[in-house]
């Protein structure tokens, strides 16, 4: 079974990069994106990611609390 990654940034050139970088690996699977933190909590629940990458700096709730609520 292969790495189930969220990855969370709330510029999407970035996601999309990341994405593009980690779907080139086979055993990981970018299994969702989120644009904000808040997001990011929900996504968590329905997904179950084994990791999540996290920009720290967003608007609202920050990476680091997101990080914490995780």
């Amino acid at each position: 079974m292969g790495m189930r990654v969220l990855v969370v940034d709330d510029h999407k050139i970035m996601r999309e990069g990341l994405r593009s970088l980690l779907e080139k690996q086979p055993d990981i699977e970018v299994v969702a994106e989120a644009e904000s933190a808040r997001e990011a909590l929900k996504l968590v629940e329905e997904f179950m990611p084994n990791l999540v990458i996290i920009d720290v700096v967003m608007p609202s709730l920050n990476g680091i609390e997101a990080t914490r609520r995780i």
